[in-house]
């Protein structure tokens, strides 16, 4: 298949597709003779693999290393598992972040009556400097 082909068949933009190959996530598919990259299944499910993940917040790194686990078939699920309860952690650090911003946030809009006030609490509240 092309790579307009597989574009369309896993949702990864044409530019990110040849970015994966540069950075040896995807391998350089073979060319037909007037140079056009030709995409088998397996390109399609190793990419299927990589944008899973990337959805799911795992770093390139992270990526690389699943996939190098995989390519030497020396997988263990315990590795895996180590990859997977890091990412974990991050996430869960991140909703603790996204909570105290819906706080900060609930209350900015809770100070706030709308209307055609000139003068906005909001506005303010963004203009003060609060650092930690």
């Amino acid at each position: 298949m092309t790579i307009g082909a597989l574009s369309e068949c896993t949702g990864v933009n044409i530019e990110t597709i040849r970015y994966y190959e540069r950075i040896h996530l995807l391998p350089a598919p073979p060319r037909t003779a007037g140079n056009q990259r030709i995409y088998d299944p397996a390109h399609r499910k190793r990419l299927a693999f990589v944008r899973r993940a990337r959805e799911l917040g795992f770093t390139i790194e992270d990526i690389r290393v699943l996939l190098t686990l995989v390519d030497r078939h020396v997988i263990t699920c315990g590795e895996v598992q180590s990859i997977a309860e890091r990412q974990l952690a991050v996430v869960r650090a991140k909703i603790v972040d996204l909570r105290r911003l819906e706080y900060v946030l609930d209350g900015m809009m809770a100070s706030c009556a709308g209307g055609t006030a000139p003068e906005c609490p909001i506005i303010e509240t963004l203009f003060e400097t609060s650092y930690p």
